[in-house]
């Protein structure tokens, strides 16, 4: 049997076809920088041109999977599609055109199927490690060990809406990193508490701004080889302060970087320096797993 997913992100669309029969074999798996968001993430509204874009990429995603002979088809979408205004609008005209029809996450939905996709990559231990997923539209964190979920919590505070409200000057200017660090140190009080309450002992990154990080330290000459992808501060912190002091075609010309990740990388790697920051975390394991992976080996979450 084989299952498609799309991922309907605010900045990126995946599709993901593996066949259960084979033990989940990916048959395909691509992403596409659709940036549902832009525009409107901030005013809680999908435009007219955003949209435009969605309809043509899950019309190839469809094609896709038609070509591939799916059997199940499961359609998600998270904080652009979650929080806009016109979001019934957007869902209606998707079935309409395309003839998908689109489940629309709740941010505990999300980010429990985030930790269900890290779950079947990172060997959990006894130590309490604090997944961190940044999308475009919210951050998710889960804190767990290998024997539970202790906390979770979707946060409205993704990339592209930090950009919008603190990254308006390129490269980003002194105020405005010192203005997003005061932010998020106020906003995510909640997650350093929890960190502490539950003993964190290192931050895994989840996929998309993650992946990206680990490319860049992973073409440095001097990178160290490693069996799993860890990124130690010291390192993280080196690509962190070339980030901040950059334009976007200096970044762009980073080994390693590609197109879609090279505006959100400067907000998400400070949203990363204050996690660590204030949970005293050394370590970054990353995880190439999130959410659909989630949704490949757990379906959709049902609802009561």
């Amino acid at each position: 049997m084989r299952v498609g997913i799309i991922d309907i992100g605010t900045n990126t669309f995946h599709l993901l076809i593996a066949d259960r029969a084979r033990n989940m074999k990916i048959l395909h798996k691509e992403k596409v920088a659709v940036r549902l968001g832009k525009g409107g993430i901030s005013n809680n509204i999908i435009q007219s041109d955003a949209m435009n874009r969605a309809f043509d990429t899950l019309a190839d995603f469809t094609q896709k999977m038609k070509n591939e002979v799916v059997d199940e088809i499961i359609v998600t979408a998270t904080s652009a599609v979650r929080n806009a205004s016109n979001q019934k609008e957007f869902i209606a005209l998707v079935k309409e055109k395309v003839g998908l029809d689109i489940r629309v996450l709740s941010g505990e939905e999300e980010a429990s199927l985030i930790h269900q996709g890290v779950s079947e990559y990172i060997d959990f231990g006894e130590e309490t490690g604090l997944i961190m997923d940044i999308g475009g539209g919210s951050i998710e964190f889960i804190l767990a060990n290998k024997h539970e979920v202790k906390w979770l919590k979707s946060y409205e505070l993704g990339g592209q809406r930090l950009i919008d409200q603190f990254h308006q000057t390129d490269p980003i200017s002194a105020d405005e990193k010192s203005n997003l660090e005061s932010f998020l140190i106020e906003n995510l009080k909640e997650v350093f508490d929890k960190c502490k309450e539950y003993q964190a002992a290192y931050l895994i990154g989840s996929s998309g701004s993650f992946d990206t990080l680990w490319d860049i330290h992973a073409r440095i000459p001097e990178a160290l080889p490693m069996q799993q992808p860890i990124l130690y501060k010291e390192y993280f912190k080196e690509i962190y302060e070339e980030l901040m002091i950059q334009n976007r075609e200096q970044r762009l010309a980073i080994p390693g970087m590609i197109p879609m990740r090279v505006d959100m990388i400067v907000s998400a790697s400070v949203a990363i320096k204050v996690i660590m920051d204030q949970c005293h975390f050394d370590q970054i394991k990353v995880s190439p797993y999130a959410l659909k992976e989630g949704l490949m080996y757990q379906g959709l979450p049902k609802r009561k």
